[in-house]
C-alpha cells in the first residue's frame, strides 16, 4: 500500500501500490497499513484494491507483443539487406542460417 499525505487538506490516502515516487508518498506493507493512525483532525481516504486487476490487462501485452514484433522486423530487414549486398546468402559469419521471428499471439 502507498500512504500519501495530503498536508494542504490535513489528509492521508491510503490505496494500492504507486509505481512512480511522489513527495510526501511512503510505501507500506499490509500491516502497517491496516494499523494507521494519523495525528488528531485529519482526514483518512483509504482506496481498497480490488484483486481482479492484478497483473497486466490484455491490452498491456498486446503492446509489448508489438514492440517486440517492430524490433524483430527491424533487425530482420538490417540482416535481409546486409546479407542481398554480400550476395543473396542469409547466412552469418559462422555459416548458421538466420532465424527468423518466432513471437506468436495465442487467443485465449
Amino acid at each position: 500500500m502507498t500512504l500519501t499525505y495530503i498536508y494542504a487538506d490535513s489528509t492521508a490516502v491510503l490505496g494500492p501500490l504507486a509505481t512512480f515516487s511522489e513527495p510526501h508518498s511512503y510505501d507500506l506493507c499490509e500491516t502497517h497499513g491496516k494499523r494507521l493512525t494519523v495525528p488528531n483532525g485529519w482526514n483518512v481516504i483509504k482506496e481498497e484494491s480490488s484483486l481482479t486487476d492484478i497483473g497486466p490487462s490484455d491490452d498491456d501485452l498486446m503492446a509489448i507483443a508489438d514492440a517486440v514484433r517492430e524490433v524483430a522486423n527491424l533487425n530482420m530487414s538490417s540482416a535481409t539487406s546486409s546479407a542481398e549486398n554480400a550476395g543473396g546468402n542469409l547466412s552469418n559469419q559462422d555459416g548458421q542460417i538466420g532465424r527468423r521471428g518466432h513471437l506468436r499471439a495465442v487467443p485465449s
